[in-house]
């Protein structure tokens, strides 16, 4: 028996060791790493234990993903209250999260997200934000509401012989490239027994002249654009006005821009203008349809 004791003893004292796992890592050296990740990757690791959940919630890692001049971004966005504003005491991965979220600003007349993926900003300024020749005039102009803007509304034009549609932002975009478009659609759709359909009715008068799309920023950059509208009615497409470059983010840049059909020897009709969008210039190339 004693025997057997002493065998007993020795074989428990001879136990195996866990080896050491992913969950054993320094939270602060987890962090060094996922600061090398995009935010939905980061987001996934977050998943795998305590210690990258902990990491992924780090400042540094967050603020690597945010623009340089974020702190611009949401003083231009956000109302500030007495508090100091909508995202003080906020962590940085949910003013990230925040700032992912389309937000509107000067009255909802404009909405600005970063890409989820990339962090870069995108910009969507709405008709209503648009200055628009006779858009007062029910003759020629009508507000329709609609489900497939993000501001819920289109301009629609009946029937103008003088076609001008201007706009301006003032905004400290992050250095880089941009994009502008409009958002337009030949056609008015609506939904008939739950299915979507296309009016034409007052569609005329695009093919004989070029719409003219123009551009320009308070640091001198131009671009000048023309194209027949005539693109396959009930079809949004995004018409490419032109880039612009952002060199220096301390400071806001002024952008101007216009769409203009002016030749008065005919009329023109049966347009929906949505929007107004601005894009980083990588994504615009998927966007370009002339």
């Amino acid at each position: 028996m004693g025997s057997s004791f002493s065998l007993s003893a020795y074989s428990g004292s001879s136990a195996a060791v866990p080896s050491p796992g992913l969950g054993d890592l320094p939270e602060s050296c987890v962090a060094s790493v996922l600061v090398y990740l995009d935010p939905p990757q980061i987001c996934q690791m977050a998943m795998l234990n305590r210690a990258f959940r902990g990491a992924s919630s780090a400042d540094f890692v967050w603020e690597s993903k945010l623009p340089l001049n974020y702190g611009d971004v949401i003083d231009r966005v956000f109302e500030r209250d007495d508090d100091g504003g909508v995202c003080r005491g906020l962590c940085k991965r949910d003013i990230y999260s925040r700032l992912c979220t389309p937000n509107s600003f000067d009255g909802g007349t404009k909405k600005v997200w970063l890409d989820k993926r990339t962090g870069k900003t995108c910009m969507s300024i709405s008709s209503n934000g648009l200055a628009i020749t006779g858009i007062d005039d029910r003759r020629y102009w009508s507000r329709i509401p609609t489900e497939e803007s993000r501001f819920s509304s289109v301009a629609y034009l009946q029937q103008i012989w003088w076609f001008e549609v201007d706009g301006e932002i003032d905004f400290p975009f992050p250095a880089g490239s941009y994009s502008l478009f409009f958002r337009l659609q030949l056609g008015r759709a609506h939904k008939r027994f739950g299915r979507r359909v296309s009016n034409c009715e007052h569609v005329h008068g695009w093919d004989k002249k070029p719409v003219r799309f123009q551009l320009s920023t308070s640091d001198g950059q131009q671009a000048t654009k023309q194209c027949y509208l005539k693109e396959p009615p009930g079809k949004w497409i995004q018409y490419h006005a032109g880039d612009f470059v952002v060199s220096n983010s301390c400071k806001s840049i002024k952008v101007k821009f216009s769409m203009t059909q002016i030749d008065c020897t005919h009329t023109k009709g049966g347009l929906c203008v949505d929007s107004v969008q601005i894009y980083p210039a990588e994504y615009g190339d998927r966007l370009r349809r002339f």
